[in-house]
């Protein structure tokens, strides 16, 4: 029968990992930190090249190859006959996934718009053109520019958004853990298992961690969390691969929602720091 029918390649390449999961976290929070605490670090400027090396890896080899991935992904679904439960189980989930995204970019002006006393909504038009810029470049690090100058245009002093805005393309990426948390609960509910919240809180919280270490480049937030959605939820490389593939397709509005709401912290921050400065 057509639905039982499946493929296989002609040769794999196993590269096992030189460190397991929860090794290499803590070995690179542990030098993280460390190095942050060591001034005129040789060390660090070995590690900062190393980033480098695999910051062009990702940019140059990996993230071309992902269409070609994901094409090949999808024409094995619809050889096999799943193609169709596929598509719609995770058209559900990406209603609700732009749904939870907007609604967050709205709380999160609701609250910036009540410190600053003005209408959220006007706040939100001023970072139109930064959320569309995200949309085109897929990166928080690419948009910082337009999104100091969107920052900027809801008054928000130079000072605060020189540092907020490059901090949280770095720290914030909201939009990215939305969607990495709602379309793993698809894939699991996809491979009939239930998500639990004893399962998801530990994942939710470490991911809050994996995704400071994304690379500034499209697709670098899926690439990061793989160790941790294979180390905690299970997942094997037919669900890794089907997250890649649905991370991709909503990648833009993911990185979007990050720096939309950077610019409502800044709001905030630069509100509380306002304050501050009053009572000194």
């Amino acid at each position: 029968e057509q639905g039982t029918v499946d493929l296989t390649p002609y040769f794999t390449i196993d590269i096992p990992p030189m460190l397991n999961i929860m090794s290499a976290l803590v070995f690179a929070f542990i030098l993280g930190v460390g190095l942050s605490r060591i001034k005129n670090s040789t060390l660090l400027k070995v590690f900062e090249e190393f980033s480098s090396i695999v910051e062009m890896v990702i940019k140059n080899v990996l993230i071309p190859l992902v269409p070609f991935y994901i094409f090949s992904i999808f024409a094995k679904l619809s050889f096999s006959g799943e193609i169709f439960t596929t598509l719609k189980a995770f058209g559900i989930v990406y209603i609700i996934l732009f749904t939870l995204q907007v609604g967050y970019i709205l709380i999160q002006y609701l609250i910036a718009g009540s410190f600053k006393k003005q209408n959220p909504l006007k706040l939100i038009k001023n970072m139109i053109p930064a959320y569309f810029t995200a949309v085109g470049t897929q990166s928080s690090a690419a948009t910082i520019p337009v999104t100091l100058e969107s920052t900027k245009n809801n008054n928000v002093s130079e000072e605060i958004a020189d540092f907020v805005i490059p901090l949280c393309a770095t720290i914030h990426l909201a939009g990215d853990t939305i969607a990495l948390v709602l379309t793993s609960m698809g894939v699991m509910y996809m491979n009939g298992q239930t998500p639990t919240f004893s399962s998801f809180l530990p994942f939710i919280l470490m991911l809050g961690i994996t995704m400071v270490a994304a690379p500034g480049v499209p697709g670098g937030g899926v690439m990061a969390a793989l160790g941790i959605l294979e180390m905690m939820l299970g997942f094997g490389s037919v669900e890794k691969s089907i997250m890649i593939a649905l991370h991709a397709a909503q990648d833009s509005f993911g990185t979007a929602t990050n720096i939309t709401g950077d610019g409502a912290l800044a709001i905030i921050i630069d509100k509380l720091v306002g304050k501050k400065k009053e009572l000194v």
